[in-house]
This record gives C-alpha cells, sequence and structure tokens, in this order.
C-alpha cells in the first residue's frame, strides 16, 4: 500500500521532504509533482527501479529517462555540454523542458539510450522538487506518469494513488499540477532538433510549428 504524503505546494514540509527522500535512496518508487505533469521516480543508481517504472509505463530499454537537476552546473556533470549547448541551457533552465544530451560517465550505462548513450535532463521549477533535489543532493531519475492506454498524464493524486497503490511507494501531492509535458530538445548531435512540443515556449530556439 502506497504512503501519501500532502506537502506545501510553495513551502514544503522539511519533515516530509526528509522522509520522502529517505524512501527514495532505500530503493522506492515516489509519484510526485513537476513543474509539467506528474512523474515517476527514484534513485539512479538503483537497476530495480528502472524495470518497475519500464512495466508501469510498458517502455523499453529504448525509452529515454529523465535525470531532474538542481541546476545548470550539476546538467554538466552529468552530460556532455559544450559552450554553445551551455548557453542554450543557461537561457532555459529552469523550467519545462528536457533536453537530450550524451551522458557523462558518472551515469550507469543502463539507464542510458543502449545506442546513443544518451538521456534526458532538465532543471524543473517547482518548490517540491527542488526541496527534493536539494534534501537528496544528486539527480533524480524520473519519467512522465503517463500509463497505457492513457492519452495523457495523470493529474489528481487521489486517482493516482487509487490506480498505483499497490505499484508504488509513495504518492506526493504538492498543489495543481498541470497535463502538459515538457518541450523536447535533442542537443546530442549539434543544432537543436524538436522531439516533443510541449509546455515550453519553442521561441528561444527559433523553431515554428506549421
Amino acid at each position: 500500500m502506497a504512503q501519501f504524503f500532502s506537502l506545501h505546494p510553495t513551502t514544503p514540509q522539511l519533515r516530509l521532504i526528509r522522509q520522502t527522500v529517505a524512501i527514495i535512496r532505500e530503493g522506492g518508487l515516489v509519484a510526485f509533482p513537476t513543474d509539467s505533469a506528474y512523474a515517476l521516480g527514484g534513485h539512479l543508481g538503483d537497476a530495480a527501479l528502472l524495470t518497475r517504472i519500464r512495466r508501469l509505463r510498458q517502455v523499453d530499454e529504448r525509452h529515454h529517462f529523465t535525470l531532474l537537476c538542481r541546476d545548470l552546473s550539476e546538467i554538466a556533470t552529468f552530460a556532455r555540454v559544450d559552450n554553445a549547448r551551455f548557453r542554450l541551457l543557461k537561457a532555459t533552465t529552469p523550467g519545462p523542458y528536457t533536453f537530450i544530451l550524451e551522458g557523462s560517465r558518472e551515469l550507469p550505462r543502463r539507464i542510458l539510450h543502449p545506442k546513443r548513450k544518451t538521456i534526458g535532463l532538465r532543471v524543473p521549477e517547482h518548490p517540491v522538487v527542488a526541496a527534493l533535489l536539494a534534501e537528496l543532493g544528486e539527480p533524480l531519475l524520473s519519467s512522465t506518469l503517463l500509463l497505457p492506454p492513457d492519452e495523457f498524464p495523470l493529474t489528481d493524486p487521489e486517482e493516482i494513488r487509487s490506480r498505483l497503490e499497490k505499484e508504488v511507494d509513495l504518492v506526493v501531492e504538492g498543489g495543481a499540477c498541470g497535463a502538459e509535458m515538457t518541450t523536447v530538445i535533442d542537443l546530442s548531435s549539434g543544432a537543436p532538433e524538436l522531439i516533443r512540443a510541449g509546455r515550453g515556449s519553442l521561441q528561444p530556439f527559433g523553431f515554428v510549428l506549421p
């Protein structure tokens, strides 16, 4: 049975943040709000966690997981970022963007795309996630809480608990959370490539949708 924590959306209780991080460090799978949609997440070094998320999402090893990072410098630790990419990231973080980049040697190979050795990275702009990352002291492995055959991510914490009470270890409620996913930009091959248009504006990248 999943635990359920109700956190203040702008000033989350430190006691509950610490309890959440303890569950994450012990290998727990957590559902939590972000600045785009709800996400599933846990400790990036836990192999069993990957299996659980892939089973719930029904995705294979080619699925790009996302590292939620505290700041831009943390992204630069876990991905290969040259000066041009750094400037682009600096102009768009924090925010509702996921960037596909080549992972660094700091990351376990099992969380990278098997052929491209890439991973998604982002700096979310949400007080609850920021508090979790600050307490954890490292990135959080995550994937959008989009369950098959749903068309949109889950947004209601009570529905999440009802549907996943035997699948996750904790559901975190942290105020309103949208259903629109992040904008995904692939920076791994040089020029930005739009993978998915989402909540983040396309203007900083010069993309124009038809």
